[in-house]
């Protein structure tokens, strides 16, 4: 294995490149700290798989996703960033430069920005799959906007659906909360506040078995309903909605970075207090990777800035 890949030691590497990692790539550019983007398995984050996004600012009738990220993308290598398609394997924080393993080889840094985000927890159907972000999302205050009165569903039966199954009630007709048992995951007030909810409903004991569409003629898809089965009965039957939220959970993408940094009990680094430096001097987090409270583009955007001037001051004192 190569020492390093090029004989240098660089200033920054940014591992991730959703809106957190492409804002940190944009201020280290335009700082001159020479950065590079590792993109890792999904180029572009968790909003390469959105459609429409109208809360983003500055962009008065939306944008789609993949469009999103291509242009934050673009403004980043203009200042010098370079990004590549290429998955981090494994880190060594334990002494500086730090060392990233990427396909075989090492890169060492002076300090390192981690912007790897978090994944939705999927129930691994492949319809899920065809129809997410045609009418099934894993984000309530993403894309609920596009499902006034219309009927919606919300998958899970944890903290998580109970709080997406709220939200959606301002703009859906109808939520449905489906749950494969019959008791609840989520704390007692949560639950509460769904089940007083007059919008919402419950079927309990059930599972979502397949989502149902169709590809108009202009070739978009849409959702049309869920095939649910009864646990109890075996029976399977068709819910006509328009929507399909999944409602169990996200899963930070810090995985690789276990007994390097600290991660909170869930797997979502720890940074300090109205900071993103980790415990480790040099190191910083900023996105969903550190964020289980937000989850939004902007927010995530407005981390990555804090982690380049972060990154770029922590240099600076070390010059010094």
């Amino acid at each position: 294995m190569k020492a390093m890949t090029d004989g240098h030691i660089h200033n920054v590497i940014i591992i991730g490149s959703g809106p957190a990692g492409l804002t940190a790539a944009l201020y280290t550019g335009r700082a001159n700290l020479g950065p590079i983007v590792f993109e890792g398995l999904q180029p572009g984050g968790q909003l390469t798989i959105t459609t429409d996004i109208e809360n983003y600012p500055g962009f008065e009738h939306g944008i789609m996703g993949p469009a999103l990220m291509d242009t934050m993308r673009k403004q980043a290598q203009r200042f010098g960033a370079d990004c590549r398609f290429k998955i981090v394997e494994k880190v060594d924080f334990c002494s500086s430069p730090f060392k990233i393993f990427v396909d075989g080889e090492i890169y060492l840094t002076k300090s390192v920005i981690i912007a790897t985000g978090a994944s939705a927890k999927l129930l691994g159907l492949p319809s899920e799959t065809e129809y997410m972000g045609y009418g099934v999302s894993a984000c309530a205050t993403c894309d609920g906007f596009f499902f006034k009165n219309q009927r919606i569903v919300v998958i899970g039966g944890g903290d998580t659906a109970m709080e997406e199954a709220n939200y959606l009630t301002k703009f859906g007709k109808e939520v449905v909360i489906v749950h494969r048992r019959n008791e609840f995951r989520a704390s007692k007030i949560m639950l509460e506040r769904a089940q007083k909810n007059p919008k919402i409903k419950f079927l309990t004991n059930t599972v979502l078995v397949e989502v149902l569409g169709v590809t108009t003629e202009m070739g978009a898809k849409k959702v049309t309903g869920a095939l649910f089965k009864n646990l109890e009965t075996g029976e399977t039957f068709v819910h006509e909605c328009e929507g399909i939220f999944l409602g169990i959970g996200h899963q930070p993408n810090t995985g690789i970075f276990e007994g390097q940094i600290d991660l909170e009990p869930n797997g979502y680094i720890k940074t300090k207090k109205s900071s993103t430096e980790t415990n480790v001097p040099g190191v910083f987090a900023c996105g969903d990777a550190q964020d289980h409270v937000y989850r939004q583009a902007i927010t995530a955007a407005g981390t990555g800035c804090m982690a380049a001037i972060d990154a770029e001051r922590y240099l600076e004192s070390q010059e010094d």
